[in-house]
Order: structure tokens, then C-alpha cells, then sequence
């Protein structure tokens, strides 16, 4: 906000010198890391045995714990929990959100940003809604590379202990998953999502935001889960239902289509 008000109120030189002034504050606030040549703020928490690579930044109130390692570029924003033995791969951007232990995030991964969430109001135009938050990443879980996972807005988003998830999957705002859950690469949640233990996402399956899916479900690929699911089983198909019953519809339709 100063540098805006500079631009409007001062002269192109006093605007300049501000900005100068800010730079050398924000100099002043982070300070190199001993282990890896990363960038850390004065006010973080970080033990000595983490590594912080070239590039890297921790921001105030962060907290990275014993044998963390921070990648070069990754970002771990204002009060941000990275827990013992987690591992950052390159290009990593963390906000609003906790980080457990022993996890592996891999390069380009995004956590605890905006969910996708808008309405119309009286005048008839697209107002955000609050997305105040956060994403809490259990403890063993591996994220594959370019997976974005949104802070919550009346719930935080959960990622259950153990849970493995591929690469370029989207999870939105709200979303509860369980323990030990496998979602495979393109999988798109909608927001609001529950999802109990042991459930097996085929890859590019979807769901449709508020759903519930019971524990110990598995999906094929390419599946579209457009209501809830209460017994555990294997299911496919649009929309998705028993797998046996989705086998005999696509025999079906062979037959006849002949």
C-alpha cells in the first residue's frame, strides 16, 4: 500500500527512494541460511539440521523442523508448518497450511492457496467468496509434481496420514480425504469433498463437489462420481456405479451397436 500511495502523491524521485527503503528493510528481515544458501526471516523457527536451497525462501512465523528439506526456488509462506524429515522438491509453493512429518512434496506442487469459489450478488456480478482457512497435510504422504491442493473456506482441507497422490491432481477447497488413500494422475476433486480410508482414485477420475465416498472404495479410470457412495466396492463408469453393472452396460452397448 506505501509504494502505491508513493506512485500517486510523490515525485518520481521520492518514489524511487521509498521503494529503495523497502528493499533494504526486506534485506534487512531475511538473512541467509548456513545449510544450503536459502533465504530465511529472522521471525521463522527453523531447526539446525534443515536444509534450505539456493533460492528458497521461509517467510515470518514458518516452522521447519529437523532434517527438513526445502528445494532450491520453493516457497514456505507466513506461518507455515514444514514437519521433521519432509522433503520439498523444486519450485514448491506453501501457504495457509501444515505440513506433517516424513512427507514427500515433489517439484511445482502448490498447497493452501484459494479455493474456486464465487457468487452472484444483487447487482449481478461475481463476487469472491472467503477463503480464510487452511490445508493440513498428514504425516508419510507423498504429492507428485504440479498437484494443487486449496485451503479451505468453512473447513480446512485434510490430507489423511500415509495418502500417496500422483501428479497434476486437483484438489479443491474443503476436501477431507483419509488415510492411506491412492488418487492416481489428473484426478480432479471438487470442493467440499469427504473421502474415507483405503480409497483408490483411478487416473482422470472426477468427483463432483459435496460428495461423501465411503472407505475402502476403488475407481476405475476415467470415472465420474456424481452421487454418494456408501458401501465399499469397485466402481466405474458416468456416472459411476457397481463395477459389474458398468461392465454388463458397455457389453451391452457393443452388442447392439453392432
Amino acid at each position: 500500500m506505501l509504494r502505491i500511495r508513493a506512485q500517486h502523491h510523490f515525485s518520481t524521485d521520492q518514489t524511487s527512494l521509498i521503494e529503495r527503503e523497502d528493499a533494504k528493510t526486506d534485506g534487512q528481515e531475511f538473512q541467509k541460511w548456513h545449510n544450503g544458501g536459502g533465504m530465511f526471516h529472522k521471525f521463522s523457527c527453523i531447526d539446525p539440521t534443515a536444509f534450505i536451497g539456493t533460492g528458497a525462501l521461509v517467510h515470518s512465523k514458518s516452522v521447519v523442523a529437523a532434517n527438513a528439506h526445502i528445494g532450491s526456488g520453493s516457497i514456505v509462506g507466513p506461518a507455515v508448518t514444514v514437519g521433521q524429515s519432509t522433503r520439498l522438491g523444486y519450485n514448491v509453493v506453501l501457504t495457509n497450511c501444515t505440513i506433517g512429518d516424513f512427507c514427500i512434496i515433489h517439484n511445482g506442487v502448490c498447497i493452501g492457496q484459494d479455493g474456486f469459489g464465487f457468487f452472484v450478488d444483487e447487482q449481478g456480478l461475481m463476487v469472491k467468496k472467503p477463503q480464510n482457512l487452511e490445508a493440513r497435510i498428514g504425516n508419510h504422504v507423498e504429492i507428485g509434481a504440479n498437484t494443487c491442493i486449496d485451503r479451505g473456506s468453512w473447513r480446512d482441507t485434510i490430507i489423511g496420514n500415509h495418502s500417496k497422490i500422483d501428479n497434476l491432481v486437483q484438489v479443491g477447497h474443503n476436501v477431507v480425504m483419509g488415510n492411506n488413500c491412492m488418487v492416481c494422475g489428473q484426478v480432479g476433486i471438487a470442493g467440499s469433498v469427504t473421502i474415507g480410508d483405503y480409497v483408490t482414485l483411478g487416473g482422470r477420475v472426477a468427483i463432483r463437489d459435496h460428495v461423501c465416498i465411503a472407505s475402502k472404495v476403488r475407481l476405475a479410470a476415467n470415472s465420474c462420481v456424481t452421487k454418494n457412495i456408501n458401501e465399499s466396492g469397485d466402481y466405474g463408469g458416468f456416472p459411476a456405479i457397481p463395477i459389474r453393472e458398468w461392465r454388463k452396460q458397455v457389453a451391452t452397448h457393443r452388442q447392439t451397436s453392432k
